[in-house]
């Protein structure tokens, strides 16, 4: 990973792998039939190589990419 890649939650504060983040919108997932509701807490996220994605899993979802747009640092 780029050490000059910088990923920001929607707030703009710096996001690292592991971080724990909340979901700041309600959010209908592709393919899953199922809505990940405002405030879920995602566990250790990974940085993906694209600065407003990152990649996590839930309960409810594996493998989930998430737009950091609509993350806020837990």
């Amino acid at each position: 990973m780029n050490d000059d890649l910088r990923v920001t939650d929607c707030n703009g504060s710096p996001l690292n792998d592991g971080d724990s983040v909340t979901v700041t919108k309600d959010l209908k997932v592709k393919r899953a039939n199922t809505t990940l509701k405002r405030g879920t807490l995602v566990k250790s996220i990974r940085l993906t190589t694209n600065p407003s994605e990152v990649e996590c899993n839930t309960k409810q979802v594996r493998g989930l990419v998430l737009r950091t747009e609509f993350l806020k640092k837990a």
